[in-house]
């Protein structure tokens, strides 16, 4: 079994074979009697934007090979709980739209769940899942990817969570108000107070805080100021590649204090090596960019595009997939790491990972590096269960103060 820390043996710790997977009947066997829960998948926006929000149009109880997420795939990969994204873009802030574009994110999560109600669920709870799980369907929850969507409202939050949302990212790729972005300069240097009672609020409702996108500081600040543990629901090491989009080492080492989990993002631009170091990210605000282009946002997206046709992300394999989760493994134990794919949100992905179908070969791989049955268990789904359950512990215990009297936050 994997050991806790940095300082113990480790499953990974041997990656000579990187060539192709062929699945075994003992990973079979495994995603046969454990399901698979994954921690982000956007496929409400590709309905929005491909298929006008409509199901018929895009059915999938059919394999719909124009993107990565369907019913006969989902069951092939052994999904058997999934938060479903309700992301809006970060620029919607401007036009005064991303509350209620959320909303309509979250229309489409009941509409999925109303048309194929012999498959999917929604859960709200840790008690929902099992009971989902029992009768054999997908336990289907809903994250919201990005603060924009409260705008600056605890009352937007809370109605958020009586619609189902039960993590919320704090910000996307713009910083806000309250919480800076790893994609852009910083406003509060971490979390404003509001932003604090913001998270103090997810707390008390028990919704989890999900600090992907965010910037370091806003990290850290998030992690000192949270009673419950925290998620990165689609993020992985940057360690391994150095994106900004991945967590550094400092926050992974902190990670068995807090309990939180990060679930491993499939981007091959935030996984492999030599495709971190080609980011947009990292040329749109180099010191070049900005000095020839200055805040030009239009010139800046044309030269963005050319630089991206001359500097194609390599699509790597399963296997730099895996190297993440050995490095999470090996500096925060293996209590504290997920999956969280980004499917349907990504557009260039590892060879073997093409889509929901595929999570038996990362199975295999980490097999195949020496993870036992019960280390997989934990990353499968237990260590986001049991974050899950802290939380709803937290809850309980902050609205039974509340209720005995000690204000609530406004």
């Amino acid at each position: 079994m994997a050991q806790e820390g940095a300082g113990g043996q480790r499953p990974g710790a041997s990656k000579s074979l990187r060539g192709e997977v062929v699945v075994s009947e003992e990973a079979q066997a495994i995603h046969a009697q454990h399901y698979l829960f994954d921690g982000h998948n956007d496929l409400p926006w590709l309905i929005r934007t491909e298929a006008s929000r409509s199901f018929e149009n895009y059915d999938i109880a059919e394999v719909q090979l124009a993107g990565h997420t369907d019913i006969p795939r989902l069951r092939a990969g052994g999904v058997g709980a999934q938060y479903w994204s309700v992301y809006v873009p970060a620029n919607t802030v401007e036009s005064g739209i991303s509350h209620q574009m959320t909303l309509e994110q979250i229309e489409i999560v009941h509409a999925m769940l109303a048309k194929y109600p012999e498959t999917f669920e929604l859960a709200l709870t840790r008690a929902d899942i099992d009971r989902i799980r029992a009768k054999g369907k997908i336990a289907s929850l809903i994250g919201v990817e990005g603060g924009h969507a409260i705008e600056n409202s605890l009352e937007k939050l809370r109605r958020l969570y009586a619609l189902g949302a039960r993590y919320m990212t704090l910000t996307h790729s713009k910083s806000l108000d309250w919480a800076d972005s790893c994609t852009d300069e910083p406003r509060s240097g971490g979390l404003s107070e509001f932003g604090k009672e913001v998270v103090h609020e997810m707390n008390r409702l028990g919704m989890l805080v999900d600090l992907s996108h965010v910037s370091p500081a806003t990290m850290q600040a998030a992690m000192d100021v949270s009673e419950a543990p925290v998620i990165f629901s689609h993020s992985s090491a940057r360690g391994v590649a150095d994106h900004v989009r991945n967590v550094p080492d400092a926050i992974l080492k902190q990670l068995p204090a807090d309990g939180g989990v990060v679930m491993v993002n499939f981007y091959s631009g935030f996984v492999v090596p030599e495709s971190a170091a080609r980011s947009l990210s990292k040329f749109e605000r180099s010191p070049e960019t900005r000095q020839k282009y200055g805040d030009d946002q239009a010139a800046i997206a044309k030269a963005a595009a050319a630089y991206r046709l001359a500097n194609p992300l390599l699509p790597g394999s399963v296997h730099d997939v895996a190297d993440h989760i050995d490095r999470i493994v090996q500096l925060a134990g293996i209590d504290h790491v997920g999956i969280g794919s980004d499917f349907d949100g990504i557009d260039v992905v590892p060879h073997q990972l093409e889509d929901v179908s595929k999570y038996p070969m990362l199975t295999q791989v980490l097999l195949d590096r020496g993870y036992s049955e019960e280390d997989l268990v934990k990353i499968l789904h237990g260590n986001i269960l049991r974050v899950i359950e802290q939380a709803e512990l937290v809850s309980q215990r902050l609205q039974e103060s509340t209720s005995r009297g000690l204000p609530e936050k406004p």
